[in-house]
């Protein structure tokens, strides 16, 4: 690619758009000291999340589980999404840093400005996240299988917008499915106030996405589109699949877990559940409209 070629084309209204979240980064930025609440600490013997999003809510499974046991599911399962939290920012920081080294001087100024603040506040967030785990006793789950890879070696050496594109994709997954399922009154206090917070800095990331996202799609080749829109039809109905439910689950729980990681049909079950797919058409939809707009799925 000739130097002078930019490898992320905004036109001047996105650019302005991308100035106006360098500004909001600038003057409202996450203070880890202060975002929390710290001192109150975790109340353990409430939901982190609503009960009727617990992945096997509405099955079989669901039945087989007395009250303590589906209270500490709740909690298990949201140190699984921190988890994902966590191990997909704390890659971020490292994949757009390694876009303004390699393309410094086929990236404008602004969009340079951004991925940096936007790594900057990705490493707050992992901050907060660990914190968090830490003062609830919850433990890191293993990466993301095939997403972890994905964010380490494969988006690296790909065009800045085709990784932007990707990261946004598994991004604002995650921030659907942790906000739809814990802005309730009787979602635990501190578990409530942290997806909250870290939603103001996401809802800027998933915008800045967005743009590039699209402008990606107006400019590129044909052949190229078209080579991303397999990649995104691959990872999509995986990443629908992994906050649906994720076996690993059973490798965590106190008791023995009625579903089991090699039990595929039940697992299959679990994820084709009615109760699924009504949280998951309720919680994706804007996401949903947004690939369909752009062919992804």
């Amino acid at each position: 690619m000739p130097l002078d070629e930019n490898v992320i084309s905004l036109n001047e209204d996105r650019l302005t758009k991308v100035s106006k979240l360098i500004k909001t980064s600038h003057h409202q930025p996450m203070d880890f000291a202060t975002v929390l609440p710290w001192d109150n600490g975790v109340d353990l013997s409430m939901y982190p999340k609503q009960p009727d999003h617990l992945w096997i809510y509405g099955t079989e499974f669901y039945e087989q589980l007395n009250d303590e046991q589906r209270l500490e599911l709740a909690w298990l399962e949201t140190g699984r999404d921190i988890s994902m939290f966590i191990w997909l920012e704390q890659t971020i920081p490292v994949l757009y840093m390694g876009y303004v080294n390699k393309y410094h001087e086929q990236i404008d100024e602004t969009t340079k400005e951004y991925l940096m603040l936007f790594s900057k506040e990705e490493l707050v967030h992992t901050m907060t996240f660990k914190k968090f785990m830490q003062l609830a006793g919850l433990e890191m789950w293993k990466p993301p299988v095939g997403l972890y890879e994905l964010l380490t070696v494969t988006l690296p050496k790909m065009a800045p917008s085709i990784g932007i594109l990707f990261t946004l994709l598994i991004e604002w997954v995650a921030e659907l499915g942790a906000m739809h399922t814990s802005q309730k009154d009787n979602v635990e206090p501190m578990a409530r106030q942290l997806f909250k917070a870290h939603h103001f800095d996401e809802a800027r990331h998933i915008a800045f996405g967005r743009w590039i996202s699209e402008a990606y799609f107006e400019n590129a080749s044909e052949q190229e589109v078209m080579q991303t829109r397999a990649m995104a039809k691959d990872l999509i109905p995986k990443l629908i699949n992994m906050f649906s439910y994720n076996p690993e689950i059973a490798l965590h729980t106190s008791y023995k877990f009625p579903v089991q990681p090699n039990e595929q049909e039940k697992i299959m079950q679990v994820w084709g559940s009615e109760n699924n797919q009504r949280i998951n058409s309720e919680r994706f939809s804007e996401f949903y409209a947004w690939i369909d707009k752009l062919g992804l799925r």
